[in-house]
Formats: structure tokens, sequence, C-alpha cells
């Protein structure tokens, strides 16, 4: 079986995009696995089939690079709805898209060349006051699992290391957790390194933790206002904007196809 799909990037955040609408493919975990592994395969942090949906312009089925479903990925979801533009699936207003994720509604636009910009679920579950691996840990779901950490200097710390710990401890996270380490550059920016599960390594951006990083950084008053700017181990820029109750989350990034391509499946 030979399927065309095409790379993306969201702010550094890999993703192999397929045009699914025709329902025509059905791949396995261990299919998506490999796909997804670097050097043997295309190599992504996950993949993404773009299917019909009843009620909005197209549904996302995402899946992590290990090839088993995943939960709301922000910048996964903003690859996405570039994907969909850019392939010319139609939508309600010009460069407006609504899509199906995890039995959830998304809305997003395309703002100007390469930005896209999405609106999250409102956080949830939040837990404060853990002490986990000696850090002090704080943790919300943004659509994903979140830890969050802060830290003096976050390039002194090895995420593959800590973050595996702290992911794979069960006692706190019975079905695992992503993990940030957060570092406060100004009033009102952040620096953010995350520890991904189901990538099961460090990456160089995610959207949903950038607002978990963004959220949990406002309630506990490290920074000031309800916009806040969040560079991410690529060294690229999110933005992450919310009300005053942290209600009407937007996630807004740079999404950019990287090349397109065939591949055989056996």
């Amino acid at each position: 079986m030979q399927i065309n799909f095409s790379k993306l990037s969201g702010a550094g955040n890999d993703f192999i995009i397929i045009d699914n609408r025709a329902l025509a493919i059905h791949l396995t975990q261990p299919q998506i696995n490999a796909l997804c592994t670097r050097r043997t395969g295309v190599g992504a942090d996950g993949l993404i089939l773009v299917e019909p949906s009843l009620h909005c312009d197209f549904t996302m089925k995402y899946f992590n690079a290990d090839g088993f479903p995943g939960s709301m990925c922000g910048n996964g979801g903003r690859c996405a709805v570039y994907f969909a533009f850019m392939q010319g699936v139609t939508s309600a207003e010009p460069e407006h898209f609504s899509f199906e994720a995890n039995s959830n509604r998304y809305d997003a636009e395309v703002t100007n060349s390469e930005t896209v910009r999405l609106h999250m679920l409102d956080a949830r579950d939040f837990r404060y006051h853990m002490e986990i691996e000696g850090f002090a840990c704080t943790f919300v779901n943004t659509g994903s699992p979140h830890v969050v950490i802060f830290a003096d200097d976050i390039n002194a710390i090895n995420v593959a290391e800590k973050g595996v710990a702290i992911r794979r401890n069960t006692d706190f996270f019975p079905e695992g957790t992503n993990v940030n380490f957060v570092e406060i550059t100004s009033p009102s920016s952040i620096a953010l390194r995350t520890f991904e599960r189901g990538v099961e390594e460090e990456t160089l951006a995610c959207g949903t933790g950038a607002v978990a990083a963004a959220i949990i950084s406002r309630k506990l008053g490290k920074i000031l206002p309800n916009s806040v700017k969040v560079t991410v181990k690529s060294g690229d820029m999110l933005e992450v904007s919310f009300s005053e109750n942290m209600q009407n989350i937007t996630l807004t990034g740079p999404a950019k196809i990287v090349y397109q391509g065939s591949v055989t499946i056996p």
C-alpha cells in the first residue's frame, strides 16, 4: 500500500499528516510506530489522520509516536488546521476551521502565512504541592495531562532522566503524564522544555504543555498578563492567551509544511 503524506512542523513538534477523508487508509499500531521512528522511518512526534466529520470541517485522529491513540495535541491540532487549509478542505468561513478530536470540538484560524491560532478547552483537574523526585510539582489537564515544574535554569536539568521518572510515577499518575520544566524569563514570558508521554523523550515543542505552563505560571502569580510568550526548545515562540478567569484559552504559533512524499506500507 502506497500512502501520500505531508510532514508538518508546529514550532518544532513534527507530525506526519495523511488525508484520509475517503476513509481508505487503515494503519496498525506497529505501522504508525514504524513511520514515526526516526532514521528508519519518516520520523515524527506523532501521526495525524484528517478524516470526515458530521458536525465539523474535519476530524483529527492523533496517534503518538509509539503508535497508540493520543490525547489532545495542541501543535498537532494547529498543524492539522494548516494542512486542511492547504488541501482546500471546505470550511464555513475562509481561513476558519472547526474539527473534532477525542469527541471534542475545536475552532481555529489561519491568521497569516504559516501561523495558526487554536481555541483550546478550559484547563481542569488542578493539583498542587506534590513533591516528586525532589521537585515541587503542579498538575493540570489541558486536553492532555501535564506536570509543571519551575526552575531557575531549565538548561541545567537532565530532562530525559528527570522527565521519564516523573512521567512513569504511577502513584501520582496511573495513566502517565507529560512533564514540563519552566523558567520565568520576564513578567510576560517563559521558557519551556517538555518530556512527552507517548513520544517518550524530550520534544522540541509541546502545545498543550505550553498552555499548561502559561496557565500555572499565571495562577501562581509568577507572570502578570493574560498573554504569555512561550519559548520552546526549538527556539520558536508560542503565544498562550486567556481571559481574566483563565478561560477562552488560545494557542498561537507557527505551522508549516516541511516536505511532502509517499511511503510504501508493507
